[in-house]
């Protein structure tokens, strides 16, 4: 089932969303923008966590967040990998929610995770405007070709840069909502 979206944030594990962009989620959303993330692993194994827990968690998260979508497409955490199948899933999600906006970890980071993330992103946005994917041996894409038209990068706290932001958004008046979703 489509379900398009105005603002989809791909998220390398549970969290990234909350932690790296909630304010900006939540300032969309008070815009009456429909909003999303999609994750690319569940975050597991974690000191403290499971499966399970991360799932209760992600789940109150994107009630605060308001989130009008969430989906995690179980890639391997710790282990991400650029393969043509993790490109072809991601490219479905693209093609299924047709975002304006795809918000991504920016490309250069010290979690091996966040960088493979930017650049299976940029490899799925390109497959998603592909009209003919019936090449041999691989799956064909799944509904109508689509080009998200913008991708901005948001910084982790992996960051070990200092770049210039090109904008930044000010989330003053819902940073304690944001803080709650991180909370959760």
């Amino acid at each position: 089932m489509n379900q398009t979206l105005d603002v989809l944030v791909v998220a390398p594990h549970p969290d990234d969303a909350e932690i790296s962009v909630g304010g900006t989620l939540l300032k969309c959303k008070a815009q009456g923008l429909r909003i999303g993330v999609v994750e690319l692993t569940n975050g597991e194994p974690t000191p403290f966590g499971s499966i399970e827990r991360r799932q209760q968690e992600t789940q109150r998260a994107s009630e605060v967040l308001q989130l009008d979508w969430r989906e995690n497409l179980q890639l391997p955490n710790r282990q991400l990998q650029h393969t043509l199948a993790a490109r072809q899933a991601l490219a479905n999600v693209f093609r299924r929610t047709q975002p304006r906006v795809i918000l991504a970890p920016y490309p250069e980071d010290a979690h091996p995770d966040h960088v493979v993330a930017s650049e299976l992103i940029d490899a799925a946005r390109f497959w998603a405007k592909l009209t003919k994917t019936d090449e041999p041996g691989q799956m064909p894409l799944i509904g109508e070709p689509f080009w998200p038209p913008r991708l901005f990068h948001f910084w982790s706290i992996h960051l070990r840069i200092h770049p210039q932001p090109t904008f930044v958004i000010d989330i003053s008046d819902v940073i304690e909502q944001k803080l709650a979703a991180v909370r959760c």
